[in-house]
Protein backbone atom coordinates (compact mmCIF):
# COMPACT_ATOMS: atom_id res chain seq x y z
CA UNK A 1 0.00 0.00 0.00
CA UNK A 2 2.82 2.49 0.82
CA UNK A 3 4.43 1.62 -2.16
CA UNK A 4 1.48 3.26 -4.43
CA UNK A 5 1.27 6.89 -2.14
CA UNK A 6 3.80 8.38 -4.38
CA UNK A 7 2.21 7.37 -7.55
CA UNK A 8 -1.02 8.56 -6.09
CA UNK A 9 0.56 11.57 -4.95
CA UNK A 10 1.33 12.12 -8.73
CA UNK A 11 -1.97 11.98 -10.27
CA UNK A 12 -3.90 14.64 -7.69
CA UNK A 13 -0.92 16.45 -8.80
CA UNK A 14 -1.68 16.38 -12.56
CA UNK A 15 -5.18 16.87 -11.59
CA UNK A 16 -4.63 20.04 -9.64
CA UNK A 17 -2.15 20.86 -12.80
CA UNK A 18 -5.20 20.09 -15.52
CA UNK A 19 -7.76 21.94 -13.75
CA UNK A 20 -5.53 25.10 -13.80
CA UNK A 21 -4.26 24.54 -16.81
CA UNK A 22 -7.70 24.13 -18.44
CA UNK A 23 -9.80 26.86 -15.72
CA UNK A 24 -6.71 29.49 -17.10
CA UNK A 25 -7.48 28.60 -20.80
CA UNK A 26 -11.09 29.22 -19.27
CA UNK A 27 -10.55 32.29 -18.14
CA UNK A 28 -8.73 33.56 -21.06
CA UNK A 29 -11.38 32.54 -23.62
CA UNK A 30 -13.77 34.35 -21.65
CA UNK A 31 -11.94 37.45 -21.15
CA UNK A 32 -11.41 37.94 -25.07
CA UNK A 33 -14.88 37.57 -25.90
CA UNK A 34 -15.48 39.99 -23.37
CA UNK A 35 -12.83 42.37 -24.97
CA UNK A 36 -14.56 41.76 -28.51
CA UNK A 37 -17.86 42.33 -27.25
CA UNK A 38 -16.65 45.96 -25.65
CA UNK A 39 -14.39 46.49 -28.52
CA UNK A 40 -17.52 46.33 -30.84
CA UNK A 41 -19.22 48.03 -28.15
CA UNK A 42 -16.64 50.97 -28.35
CA UNK A 43 -16.80 50.72 -31.91
CA UNK A 44 -20.20 52.53 -32.03
CA UNK A 45 -18.86 55.81 -31.10
CA UNK A 46 -17.58 56.47 -34.70
CA UNK A 47 -20.18 54.54 -36.80
CA UNK A 48 -18.63 53.95 -40.61
CA UNK A 49 -20.34 55.40 -43.26
CA UNK A 50 -19.62 54.87 -47.03
CA UNK A 51 -16.97 57.57 -48.96
CA UNK A 52 -18.84 59.55 -51.16
CA UNK A 53 -16.25 61.13 -52.67
CA UNK A 54 -17.52 64.80 -53.17
CA UNK A 55 -14.03 66.56 -52.27
CA UNK A 56 -14.86 69.90 -50.93
CA UNK A 57 -11.69 70.73 -49.43
CA UNK A 58 -11.84 70.11 -46.05
CA UNK A 59 -9.62 71.23 -43.53
CA UNK A 60 -8.23 68.27 -42.40
CA UNK A 61 -8.59 64.79 -43.46
CA UNK A 62 -6.42 61.36 -42.92
CA UNK A 63 -7.19 58.70 -45.62
CA UNK A 64 -6.27 55.06 -44.35
CA UNK A 65 -5.69 53.01 -47.57
CA UNK A 66 -6.33 49.29 -47.47
CA UNK A 67 -3.33 47.93 -48.49
CA UNK A 68 -3.78 44.41 -46.75
CA UNK A 69 -1.31 44.64 -43.49
CA UNK A 70 0.50 47.58 -44.68
CA UNK A 71 0.50 51.15 -44.71
CA UNK A 72 -0.75 53.78 -46.61
CA UNK A 73 -1.84 57.32 -45.57
CA UNK A 74 -2.31 60.02 -47.19
CA UNK A 75 -2.44 63.47 -45.81
CA UNK A 76 -5.09 66.32 -47.30
CA UNK A 77 -5.19 69.71 -45.99
CA UNK A 78 -7.13 72.73 -47.79
CA UNK A 79 -6.54 70.74 -51.49
CA UNK A 80 -2.81 69.95 -50.47
CA UNK A 81 -1.49 66.21 -50.32
CA UNK A 82 1.16 64.52 -48.78
CA UNK A 83 1.96 60.11 -48.40
CA UNK A 84 3.13 58.37 -45.62
CA UNK A 85 4.47 55.43 -46.43
CA UNK A 86 2.88 52.98 -49.52
CA UNK A 87 2.07 49.93 -49.11
CA UNK A 88 3.07 46.39 -50.27
CA UNK A 89 4.72 46.10 -54.02
CA UNK A 90 4.61 43.27 -56.01
CA UNK A 91 8.04 42.69 -56.29
CA UNK A 92 9.67 42.35 -52.48
CA UNK A 93 13.14 41.10 -52.73
CA UNK A 94 12.86 38.57 -49.78
CA UNK A 95 9.89 36.85 -50.66
CA UNK A 96 11.00 33.47 -52.75
CA UNK A 97 7.27 33.31 -54.00
CA UNK A 98 5.67 36.97 -55.54
CA UNK A 99 2.58 38.08 -53.53
CA UNK A 100 0.09 40.85 -55.21
CA UNK A 101 1.35 44.00 -53.87
CA UNK A 102 -0.71 47.03 -53.62
CA UNK A 103 0.57 49.43 -55.81
CA UNK A 104 -2.44 50.15 -58.98
CA UNK A 105 -4.61 50.88 -56.11
CA UNK A 106 -2.52 53.08 -54.93
CA UNK A 107 -1.96 54.83 -57.99
CA UNK A 108 -6.04 54.13 -58.69
CA UNK A 109 -6.93 55.99 -55.27
CA UNK A 110 -4.61 59.31 -55.71
CA UNK A 111 -5.90 59.82 -58.74
CA UNK A 112 -9.88 59.60 -58.21
CA UNK A 113 -9.15 62.07 -54.84
CA UNK A 114 -6.23 63.94 -55.51
CA UNK A 115 -5.90 64.94 -59.17
CA UNK A 116 -6.30 68.60 -60.34
CA UNK A 117 -8.23 69.41 -63.72
CA UNK A 118 -5.57 68.30 -65.84
CA UNK A 119 -5.41 64.97 -64.32
CA UNK A 120 -2.28 65.74 -62.44
CA UNK A 121 -1.84 64.57 -58.91
CA UNK A 122 0.25 67.16 -56.96
CA UNK A 123 1.88 65.62 -53.44
CA UNK A 124 4.08 67.78 -51.06
CA UNK A 125 6.14 65.32 -49.88
CA UNK A 126 5.87 61.42 -49.59
CA UNK A 127 7.96 60.25 -46.34
CA UNK A 128 8.75 56.20 -45.57
CA UNK A 129 7.94 55.75 -42.16
CA UNK A 130 10.56 52.77 -42.34
CA UNK A 131 12.12 50.68 -44.89
CA UNK A 132 10.57 47.57 -44.33
CA UNK A 133 8.52 46.88 -47.87
CA UNK A 134 4.98 46.11 -46.37
CA UNK A 135 5.31 50.36 -46.00
CA UNK A 136 7.60 51.26 -48.85
CA UNK A 137 7.14 48.70 -51.70
CA UNK A 138 4.56 51.07 -53.67
CA UNK A 139 6.85 54.46 -53.80
CA UNK A 140 8.68 52.94 -57.07
CA UNK A 141 5.84 52.37 -58.99
CA UNK A 142 4.05 56.16 -57.18
CA UNK A 143 7.33 57.83 -57.84
CA UNK A 144 7.60 56.41 -61.70
CA UNK A 145 3.91 57.23 -62.81
CA UNK A 146 4.14 60.60 -65.41
CA UNK A 147 0.61 61.80 -63.38
CA UNK A 148 2.43 62.47 -59.97
CA UNK A 149 4.39 65.17 -59.19
CA UNK A 150 6.15 65.42 -55.83
CA UNK A 151 7.59 68.31 -54.10
CA UNK A 152 9.87 66.57 -51.38
CA UNK A 153 10.99 62.95 -50.71
CA UNK A 154 11.91 62.93 -47.10
CA UNK A 155 14.80 60.01 -47.64
CA UNK A 156 16.76 59.37 -44.45
CA UNK A 157 19.86 57.31 -44.76
CA UNK A 158 20.01 53.83 -43.63
CA UNK A 159 23.56 52.44 -43.39
CA UNK A 160 23.85 48.63 -43.27
CA UNK A 161 22.55 46.49 -39.96
CA UNK A 162 24.43 43.21 -41.34
CA UNK A 163 23.40 40.40 -43.77
CA UNK A 164 20.43 39.25 -42.32
CA UNK A 165 19.09 43.30 -43.22
CA UNK A 166 20.99 43.33 -46.57
CA UNK A 167 17.34 44.56 -48.07
CA UNK A 168 17.08 47.52 -46.64
CA UNK A 169 19.76 49.75 -48.66
CA UNK A 170 18.26 47.87 -51.77
CA UNK A 171 14.64 49.20 -50.77
CA UNK A 172 15.85 52.58 -50.21
CA UNK A 173 17.90 52.70 -53.23
CA UNK A 174 14.60 51.40 -55.50
CA UNK A 175 12.88 54.86 -54.32
CA UNK A 176 16.24 57.23 -54.63
CA UNK A 177 16.47 55.81 -58.38
CA UNK A 178 12.96 56.45 -58.72
CA UNK A 179 12.58 59.92 -57.34
CA UNK A 180 16.16 60.80 -59.16
CA UNK A 181 15.05 59.79 -62.79
CA UNK A 182 12.09 62.18 -62.48
CA UNK A 183 14.22 65.21 -60.94
CA UNK A 184 12.21 64.92 -57.57
CA UNK A 185 14.13 66.81 -54.84
CA UNK A 186 15.37 64.48 -52.38
CA UNK A 187 15.89 65.08 -48.59
CA UNK A 188 17.60 63.03 -46.49
CA UNK A 189 18.14 65.07 -43.17
CA UNK A 190 14.29 65.25 -41.93
CA UNK A 191 13.51 68.52 -40.43
CA UNK A 192 13.24 68.06 -36.56
CA UNK A 193 11.21 71.03 -36.28
CA UNK A 194 7.04 72.11 -36.66
CA UNK A 195 6.52 72.83 -40.49
CA UNK A 196 2.81 72.96 -42.02
CA UNK A 197 1.19 71.45 -44.56
CA UNK A 198 -1.97 73.08 -45.31
CA UNK A 199 -3.47 74.12 -42.35
CA UNK A 200 -1.83 71.26 -41.15
CA UNK A 201 1.29 71.59 -38.67
CA UNK A 202 3.45 68.56 -38.60
CA UNK A 203 6.39 67.53 -36.66
CA UNK A 204 8.84 63.96 -37.27
CA UNK A 205 9.94 62.57 -34.04
CA UNK A 206 12.36 59.79 -33.52
CA UNK A 207 14.44 61.15 -36.67
CA UNK A 208 17.61 60.17 -35.23
CA UNK A 209 18.73 56.65 -36.89
CA UNK A 210 19.99 54.34 -33.87
CA UNK A 211 21.94 51.26 -35.37
CA UNK A 212 21.63 49.44 -31.91
CA UNK A 213 17.59 49.22 -32.91
CA UNK A 214 15.83 47.43 -35.38
CA UNK A 215 14.26 49.03 -38.28
CA UNK A 216 10.57 48.87 -36.69
CA UNK A 217 12.40 50.95 -33.76
CA UNK A 218 13.83 53.71 -36.32
CA UNK A 219 9.93 54.24 -37.47
CA UNK A 220 9.97 57.94 -38.27
CA UNK A 221 6.78 59.18 -36.32
CA UNK A 222 4.69 62.02 -37.70
CA UNK A 223 2.31 63.98 -35.31
CA UNK A 224 -0.05 66.25 -37.03
CA UNK A 225 -2.00 69.05 -35.46
CA UNK A 226 -5.16 70.79 -36.52
CA UNK A 227 -6.16 73.54 -34.18
CA UNK A 228 -7.15 71.94 -31.45
CA UNK A 229 -7.15 68.28 -32.83
CA UNK A 230 -3.67 66.04 -33.14
CA UNK A 231 -3.44 62.42 -34.59
CA UNK A 232 -0.09 60.44 -34.37
CA UNK A 233 1.35 58.30 -37.03
CA UNK A 234 3.37 55.72 -35.64
CA UNK A 235 5.02 53.83 -38.03
CA UNK A 236 5.81 50.19 -36.67
CA UNK A 237 7.49 51.55 -32.97
CA UNK A 238 7.59 48.97 -30.01
CA UNK A 239 7.42 49.12 -26.56
CA UNK A 240 11.10 48.05 -26.62
CA UNK A 241 14.07 49.81 -25.41
CA UNK A 242 11.18 52.95 -24.05
CA UNK A 243 10.70 54.44 -27.13
CA UNK A 244 6.89 54.19 -27.03
CA UNK A 245 7.57 55.77 -23.14
CA UNK A 246 9.65 58.66 -25.29
CA UNK A 247 7.44 59.21 -28.04
CA UNK A 248 4.44 59.30 -25.22
CA UNK A 249 6.00 61.63 -23.35
CA UNK A 250 7.08 63.98 -26.73
CA UNK A 251 3.56 63.53 -28.14
CA UNK A 252 1.04 63.74 -25.26
CA UNK A 253 -2.55 63.67 -25.25
CA UNK A 254 -3.99 63.11 -29.21
CA UNK A 255 -7.58 62.49 -30.95
CA UNK A 256 -6.61 59.76 -33.09
CA UNK A 257 -3.31 57.44 -33.00
CA UNK A 258 -2.44 54.77 -35.82
CA UNK A 259 -1.34 51.56 -33.70
CA UNK A 260 2.07 50.87 -33.61
CA UNK A 261 3.15 47.92 -35.90
CA UNK A 262 -0.45 46.69 -36.98
CA UNK A 263 -1.49 45.81 -33.44
CA UNK A 264 1.32 43.25 -33.51
CA UNK A 265 2.46 42.02 -29.73
CA UNK A 266 5.46 44.09 -28.08
CA UNK A 267 3.68 47.31 -28.99
CA UNK A 268 0.73 49.60 -28.06
CA UNK A 269 2.00 49.18 -24.47
CA UNK A 270 -0.44 50.16 -21.12
CA UNK A 271 1.63 53.26 -20.73
CA UNK A 272 1.59 54.24 -24.36
CA UNK A 273 -1.85 54.23 -24.21
CA UNK A 274 -2.62 55.99 -20.79
CA UNK A 275 -0.59 58.76 -21.92
CA UNK A 276 -1.29 59.23 -25.81
CA UNK A 277 -5.47 58.83 -24.30
CA UNK A 278 -6.41 58.64 -28.03
CA UNK A 279 -10.44 58.98 -29.27
CA UNK A 280 -9.88 56.96 -31.86
CA UNK A 281 -7.66 54.42 -32.98
CA UNK A 282 -7.36 52.80 -36.11
CA UNK A 283 -5.21 49.50 -36.86
CA UNK A 284 -3.56 49.08 -40.79
CA UNK A 285 -4.27 45.27 -40.74
CA UNK A 286 -6.98 42.45 -39.87
CA UNK A 287 -9.12 42.98 -37.12
CA UNK A 288 -8.12 39.17 -36.20
CA UNK A 289 -4.65 39.43 -36.16
CA UNK A 290 -4.57 42.14 -33.74
CA UNK A 291 -2.98 40.31 -30.51
CA UNK A 292 -4.76 39.75 -27.36
CA UNK A 293 -2.66 42.09 -25.28
CA UNK A 294 -2.72 44.96 -27.57
CA UNK A 295 -6.58 45.17 -27.59
CA UNK A 296 -6.80 44.45 -23.75
CA UNK A 297 -5.26 47.52 -23.49
CA UNK A 298 -7.26 49.17 -25.76
CA UNK A 299 -10.68 48.19 -24.48
CA UNK A 300 -10.43 47.67 -20.49
CA UNK A 301 -7.36 50.42 -19.77
CA UNK A 302 -8.03 53.14 -22.24
CA UNK A 303 -11.53 52.26 -23.43
CA UNK A 304 -10.21 53.24 -27.36
CA UNK A 305 -12.58 52.76 -29.84
CA UNK A 306 -10.45 50.92 -32.59
CA UNK A 307 -11.27 50.64 -36.23
CA UNK A 308 -9.67 48.09 -39.16
CA UNK A 309 -8.30 49.42 -43.01
CA UNK A 310 -9.25 46.15 -43.51
CA UNK A 311 -12.61 45.58 -42.41
CA UNK A 312 -13.85 49.01 -43.38
CA UNK A 313 -12.03 48.45 -46.86
CA UNK A 314 -10.17 51.85 -46.36
CA UNK A 315 -10.58 54.75 -43.92
CA UNK A 316 -11.32 58.40 -44.36
CA UNK A 317 -11.43 60.11 -40.68
CA UNK A 318 -12.50 63.75 -41.65
CA UNK A 319 -11.72 66.73 -38.88
CA UNK A 320 -14.72 69.25 -38.75
CA UNK A 321 -14.27 73.34 -38.08
CA UNK A 322 -15.10 72.08 -34.05
CA UNK A 323 -12.53 69.13 -34.30
CA UNK A 324 -14.61 66.77 -33.84
CA UNK A 325 -14.39 63.47 -36.06
CA UNK A 326 -16.05 61.45 -38.92
CA UNK A 327 -15.57 58.15 -40.33
CA UNK A 328 -16.11 56.70 -43.94
CA UNK A 329 -14.72 54.18 -44.95
CA UNK A 330 -15.36 51.41 -48.61
CA UNK A 331 -12.90 53.32 -50.45
CA UNK A 332 -11.68 51.19 -52.73
CA UNK A 333 -14.50 50.42 -55.02
CA UNK A 334 -12.43 47.74 -57.82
Amino acid sequence: MTKQVPHVKRNVAKIIATYIVVGGMAFLFLFDIAAVLLRNHLADRFPVSPEMFQGGGEAARFHFLNVSNGDCILLESHGRFALIDAGWGSDNPIEAVRRPGYEQRVLEYLRRVAADEHGTVHLDFIKPSHYHYDHVGGFEAILSASDIQVGRVYLPPRPEYGSQAWYLPVLRRRIEDAAHARGFAIVEDLPTEPFYHGAMRLQFLNTAFCPDRNENDNSIVTLAEYGQFRALFTGDIYAAWGLERSIARQAGPVDLLKLPHHGYTLSSSAYFLRTLRPSLAVVTNFPGRVYPNVMWNLTFITRTPTLSTVQENGIIVTVSDNYQMAVTGNLHLS
